[in-house]
């Protein structure tokens, strides 16, 4: 009954829509019935208002249980909280946390598992933690041999590519492969990369399928149906998201416990006060934020065009650059979390030193072309050059 309605109303879609890989269940229903089948999901794996595990439940799927990633299954856990294992009340089905005491699934949680669905909407940056879990199921998923069917989606920052490569001597679950901050992969696309370049420990590979999106390409601006996080509720936040995360790892604030996360930064001793804000606890986002209670000042950015950030294709320093100089706190400006998330420790060291935003990325040139010598090799999708 479901199924003949869902093909009803994919067809009602234009043809220009664009459809994740979910919608086209005519692909890979075939590949999981009679199959033990597990999923990594969120509150974004939806097939139009139905969550994807609700979807093939209706069709007789045979699910085992579910994996979660940062921020759970309902996309309501505030960053870097521990998701503990639980049981889904609206379907009975076991929900096994990879983002608490383990990343990576164990053997005994792909014992009677024959298929892993991972469907999950990204933003396309390194340090969102959505690609590190893919990374670790494929591994596990290849050590135990198990198959990964990847259900693609688009990704909203994938018009453009840009920002440090990781140096692997600084791996880490915000960073685990040699690529920039930006690499304008779907994960799909990603999770092709990560097998055939025998990125997984040990080089072993996975039994592999992808689920392509219909009617996308990385010239497309895709607007997300569904916010990927609770500090991402907006298009600009997402935008602003590759540039502005680097202050995680410095004294500022990003807006946390406000309601434009990702959107504004300051600090309580910022020297411009014309603009200002006040972290406070938000349930579901911000358990407790950094300055929390105390007045911040800094800049908003919340009047910058869509437009512009679509634009600008690049990685936008400018603002770390000025906070530096501003805060005029030397190296204490940075905490240890900062070389994790460049995945380098380069680009703090060209801040102290004063170069400028032409001299860092000048320095970046050489890694960035022969990553996407390397991630030709694996587009699913049209091109943004």
């Amino acid at each position: 009954m479901f199924f003949t309605g869902f093909l009803l109303s994919a067809a009602s879609y234009s043809r220009t829509s664009i459809l994740p890989g979910a919608y086209n269940i005519p692909s890979y229903l075939p590949l999981i019935q009679g199959k033990k089948v597990a999923i990594v999901a969120n509150h974004s794996t939806m097939v139009g208002p139905v969550h994807l595990v609700d979807t093939l439940l209706s069709l007789g799927v045979d699910i085992n249980n579910i994996f979660c990633p940062e921020h759970g299954f309902r996309g309501e856990m505030a960053e870097g909280l521990t998701v503990k294992d639980q049981i889904d009340t609206r379907t009975g089905l076991s929900i096994v946390s990879l983002y608490g005491k383990r990343k990576k699934p164990l053997p005994a949680d792909l014992e009677n598992i024959d298929i892993v669905i991972y469907d999950i909407q990204d933003v396309g940056v390194r340090f969102y933690t959505y690609i590190s879990t893919l990374h670790l199921l494929m591994e596990a998923c290849a050590e135990q041999g198990k198959q990964v069917l990847v259900l693609d989606r688009p990704n909203p920052n994938g018009f453009y590519i840009d920002g440090p490569v990781l140096d692997t001597a600084y791996r880490s679950f915000v960073g685990m492969d040699p690529i920039p901050v930006v690499y304008g992969m779907t994960p799909g696309e990603y999770a092709k990369m990560v097998n055939g370049e025998g990125w997984l420990a040990g080089g072993v590979q996975c039994d592999l399928t992808v689920i392509p999106c219909r009617h996308y390409t990385h010239k497309t601006y895709y607007e997300l149906p569904v916010n990927p996080s609770p500090n991402l509720p907006t298009m600009r936040s997402v935008y602003l998201y590759p540039s502005l995360c680097f202050f995680e790892g410095t004294i500022m604030s990003v807006g946390r416990g406000t309601d434009f996360p990702f959107e504004v930064y300051g600090h309580p001793d910022y020297p411009d006060h014309i603009f200002s804000f006040t972290p406070e606890p938000k349930p579901g986002a911000s358990s407790n934020p950094k300055y929390n209670g105390q007045v911040c000042y800094g800049v908003d950015l919340r009047n910058i065009p869509l437009k512009f950030l679509r634009n600008n294709k690049y990685l936008i320093l400018d603002w770390l650059i000025d906070a530096f100089k501003e805060m005029n706190r030397g190296e204490e400006f940075f905490n240890a979390y900062f070389v994790k998330l460049a995945g380098t420790d380069h680009l703090q060291q060209q801040i102290i030193e004063g170069k400028d935003k032409f001299a860092i990325q000048w320095t970046w040139k050489k890694d960035l072309e022969a990553f996407k010598k390397i991630r030709k090799k694996y587009l699913l999708y049209p091109d943004f050059e």
